[in-house]
This record gives structure tokens, C-alpha cells and sequence, in this order.
């Protein structure tokens, strides 16, 4: 089968993006990590072994700004051995969310970009399970579009940036975070479209350390 690229169109309607030392205020980034976006993909195919596909660019872009909300929730903490949501191991925090996410994701041509077109030919093949989320759980995709055809206009791209003011992380270490691999980036405006070979718009996923973005 011959490789391609792909690009997607999503919507998801509330979600957050904790900031990785948000402790007592949770607060958001204004665009999903590259690591969140990976996930998502794997999840959209059924992938559980996000080793699988190391070394996939993506490119992403946000198409308008989601609205900014702060949220009183109640979270859970392992503090006593009572049950969960009990006692000392309950306690409210603010939640910063982000409302009307509307992004455009490129994922360049190679095995994951070929293993999401068949899954989008023949979803039927497609064994997983839970809802499809970005990010949290909670926070639920409401539409996907494959290959739509983009507007002749700008959006807020996720570019490398070595001065940049978004440390974001390209890869999660979920077992402590030694090695979690951050990257700089900033927000730039520029046309939705595939970006060219080489373009600093292309990241790419990696365990390895300084070997994250193109």
C-alpha cells in the first residue's frame, strides 16, 4: 500500500490539558502536548503499545481560540486507607477547561498515517474499547472529519521554538517522569495546509531524549 499523509479535522467540546507541575490550581495549556495528540491517534486505532509507532511526525494547528473556564471540582487522593472519595482522600481544587476546541491534525506520510486511513476505510476492523478522548476521559471527541478540504485561511500552528513560551512534553514517562522528554514551542500563525518536507511545523515522537522536533 502506498504511504500518504493524512489530515484530520476534530471538535471536542470541554477538555484540559493539566500544566506538568499545575499542583493546587490546575491549570491548562492552550493546546494539546504533542504526547496527548500521539495518544489520541493510537487510541482512535486501538493501539495499546505506544512504542509501536515512534519516530510518526505530526503537525497540528488550532482553527480558533477555545474559550477559558475555571471549574470547582472534587478530586480524589490516596492520603488514608479509607475508600476512595472518603474523608481526607476527597478534596476540592480548581480546573482550569478549555470550551470549543476546534484543531487540525497532519500526521505525515508512514505506518501510523497508513494503519488511520484503513481504519477510516474499514472501521469495522477496529477493536478497541472506552470512548474516544483527548486528553482526559472526560473529555470526549464530538466529531472527527478525515482529509476535509481546509479553508484558504490562517490558524495558530504548534511550531519549534528553541525561545519559545510553551514547554510542552513530546513524551510521558508514567512510571515517575525522569524521562518525560520536553520540548519549546510557540503558537505562529500561518495557512492550513500539509506542511512541506522538513517544515519546523513537523514533530516528531520520541523516547529519546533531544531527538523530539524536526
Amino acid at each position: 500500500m502506498i504511504k500518504e499523509d493524512l489530515s484530520l479535522l476534530l471538535t471536542v467540546p470541554i477538555c484540559s490539558f493539566r500544566k506538568g507541575y499545575a499542583r493546587e490550581y490546575f491549570e491548562t495549556e492552550s493546546i494539546p502536548p504533542p504526547s496527548t495528540i500521539y495518544g489520541f491517534l493510537l487510541s482512535m486505532v486501538g493501539e495499546e503499545n505506544r512504542y509501536d509507532y515512534i519516530g510518526s511526525q505530526i503537525a497540528y494547528a488550532l482553527l480558533i481560540k477555545p474559550q477559558l473556564s475555571v471549574l470547582l471540582r472534587t478530586v480524589w487522593r490516596l492520603k488514608e486507607k479509607s475508600p476512595l472519595g472518603i474523608g481526607s482522600n476527597r478534596r476540592p481544587d480548581y480546573q482550569e477547561v478549555l470550551t470549543g476546541l476546534k484543531l487540525g491534525v497532519w500526521i505525515k506520510a508512514g505506518d501510523l498515517s497508513e494503519r488511520l486511513i484503513t481504519a477510516g476505510r474499514n472501521p469495522e476492523k477496529i477493536t478497541r474499547y472506552g470512548g474516544l478522548s483527548l486528553g482526559e476521559s472526560r473529555d470526549l471527541v464530538n466529531d472527527i472529519k478525515w482529509s476535509p478540504d481546509w479553508p484558504q485561511e490562517e490558524a495558530q500552528w504548534l511550531i519549534s521554538d528553541p525561545e519559545g513560551t510553551l514547554p510542552l512534553p513530546i513524551w510521558v514517562d508514567h512510571v515517575g517522569s525522569k524521562d518525560t522528554i520536553w520540548s519549546q514551542f510557540s503558537l505562529k500563525p500561518g495557512k492550513l495546509e500539509t506542511p512541506p518536507e522538513n517544515d519546523p511545523r513537523w514533530i516528531c515522537i520520541t523516547s529519546q531524549k533531544n531527538e523530539g522536533v524536526l
